[in-house]
């Protein structure tokens, strides 16, 4: 399957909009893995024409938190509509074992021994002041992180999370018996490609 993991980062917060919508948000970077290529890519705002057809021929899109955060917030800039697009969120199709959401930090951490370098607050930070180059590297970390947990999951049947009560690392399954199968959707391509 053509797979494409994804991560966003913005260049406000929640605070700064007044609401805890992710479309109220301003997109700052968008990091990609295309699995076709083999790459990893940021792109900006002005260069969203340039991901538009990566994501087009994708039979699935893969972030951790993407359905409630990374979709909704990408959808306002993209011509069509993101939510038809098979999308594979695993800190969703781990909420629906466990029963509560866990950060990406706990799961990479935990299952890889590996954390995220960074927190997308410190990220703000950085585009406030113009780090841009800091941004896409520290998006393009979560991508792989995230990545890297899909394909463990997907290897395993399960991920690993380091349990904030108990303080011990815990095991939760995850069903990943539809992952590689394509969506039965039509979708209609916004951009004629």
């Amino acid at each position: 399957m053509h797979n494409i993991v994804f991560d966003i980062e913005t260049s406000n917060i929640f605070a700064d909009v007044g609401k805890r919508d992710p479309a109220a948000l301003d997109l700052a970077v968008v990091g990609v893995y295309d699995s076709l290529t083999d790459e990893y890519s940021t792109y900006l705002q002005e260069d969203l024409g340039k991901l538009w057809p990566i994501i087009e021929r994708a039979d699935a899109l893969i972030g951790f938190n993407s359905d409630h955060f990374d979709i909704p917030l990408l959808n306002k800039y993209y011509p069509g509509d993101l939510t038809v697009f098979k999308s594979i969120d695993l800190m969703k199709e781990i909420q629906n074992t466990l029963g509560r959401r866990i950060g990406l930090d706990s799961v990479a951490s935990a299952t890889l021994g590996i954390g995220k370098s960074s927190n997308g607050l410190q990220a703000v930070q950085w585009w406030r002041q113009g780090k841009i180059k800091e941004v896409c590297e520290y998006c393009i970390q979560d991508v792989k992180v995230t990545k890297e947990v899909f394909d463990y999951a997907l290897a395993n049947g399960h991920v690993k999370y380091k349990d904030i009560f108990t303080n011990n690392i815990e095991t939760v399954k995850v069903n990943t018996s539809q992952w590689e199968k394509p969506d039965e959707k039509t979708v209609t391509m916004s951009l004629g490609l």
